[in-house]
């Protein structure tokens, strides 16, 4: 199967209120331009560097996700131009990505990542830290104008069994539902691989992460 092919074989699939992330990390430009070409325009990368190598030679209607996890001191490199970083997980990133967004005159999206896996090696905030930092940053508007919360964002844990997979879907689900409710500018919810995202979509993610089946594997 073409990239192409696959492409369009799985957004055939999504449905209308779910956004595809074509996850490009490791695969050279000429894959990404057979995906550029085939109509997808939203690419995600979890290498700051090799997101940057890419944005300079390929076309500017791309918004590129950083869905890795983020060094504090490799901000400055994707501020210029990244659409959404997805894995926020520490008040001192967010406060970094605001500082580089202001140099650039932007605004950042950013999602925060929480979580829920059983795996002790995943990034992110359980859900008192995400309550403390969403209050800080309200509490404190001033000094984060340049960033924009939009959503959450979460990894299952790596495993064969689904209803565990389904469980932690629907756990960060309903943690979303129940910050929505204080934020209303709470759009997305990032959860869902290649593995995994039909499974997601039906707990409620309006944003999969897609790149084996697209690209094929690594």
């Amino acid at each position: 199967m073409s990239i192409a092919k696959n492409l369009t074989q799985i957004k055939s699939q999504l449905p209308t209120h779910v956004t595809l992330v074509a996850v490009s990390k490791t695969k050279p430009v000429a894959d990404l331009m057979e995906a550029y070409d085939a109509g997808q325009r939203i690419f995600g990368e979890n290498k700051i560097q090799e997101m940057t190598d890419k944005w300079e030679v390929m076309p500017k209607d791309i918004e590129w996700h950083m869905i890795g996890h983020v060094q504090t001191n490799k901000v400055k490199y994707m501020a210029p131009y990244v659409s959404l970083v997805h894995g926020v997980d520490s008040l001192k990133l967010l406060q970094e990505i605001n500082k580089q967004a202001a140099k650039n005159n932007r605004v950042i999206d950013c999602l925060l990542q929480v979580y829920i896996a059983e795996e002790e090696s995943k990034f992110g905030l359980d859900e008192q830290e995400l309550d403390e930092m969403l209050k800080q940053v309200q509490h404190d508007k001033e000094n984060y104008k340049n960033i924009r919360i939009i959503g959450l964002m979460g990894m299952a844990t790596f495993t064969e069994n689904q209803n565990q997979i389904e469980k932690e879907f629907k756990h960060l689900k309903t943690i979303f539902d129940k910050f929505t409710i204080h934020n209303s500018q709470f759009t997305i919810l990032s959860m869902g691989m290649s593995g995994d995202y039909q499974l997601a979509i039906s707990c409620g993610s309006t944003m999969v992460r897609i790149g084996s089946s697209i690209f094929g594997s690594r």
